[in-house]
């Protein structure tokens, strides 16, 4: 598994912007397809954005499509997530997670696939 930690999360106002980051250490972190997921209060965790190893593809929930940019830069061990226009709905913990995969252009939506977890990191969107 990767270690992976989390930042960038805050207070922000509605339509404002964040970009968390996510750094990995510990694996080759380039054979790791990425994700973030996140979870509100009272709410199960939820899939938020993917992106396959060579970051070629991406995939975004419907909420968020248009508004949040899922990247990475592999020569910095790191995984990002640019959020536009934010909304109080988008208010949860975000969680950073990989999965090792042989696949360079694949990736999946499924939290059962990713072994790999951050600790999350707090995201709140005040109207």
């Amino acid at each position: 598994q990767v270690h992976l930690v989390e930042s960038g999360g805050g207070l922000v106002q509605a339509g404002g912007s964040l970009r968390l980051s996510c750094a990995a250490s510990g694996r080759t972190f380039s054979n790791y397809a990425m994700g973030w997921f996140r979870q509100a209060p009272g709410k199960e965790r939820e899939f938020v954005a993917a992106i396959s190893r060579s970051g070629v593809n991406t995939y975004y929930t419907r909420p968020v499509k248009g508004r949040f940019t899922i990247s990475r830069d592999n020569a910095k061990n790191s995984v990002y997530l640019q959020m536009n226009s934010l909304t109080p709905e988008d208010t949860a913990v975000y969680y950073c997670a990989g999965y090792l995969t042989d696949s360079t252009t694949r990736l999946t939506i499924e939290d059962r696939t990713y072994d790999s977890w951050g600790q999350g990191t707090q995201v709140t969107v005040s109207s």
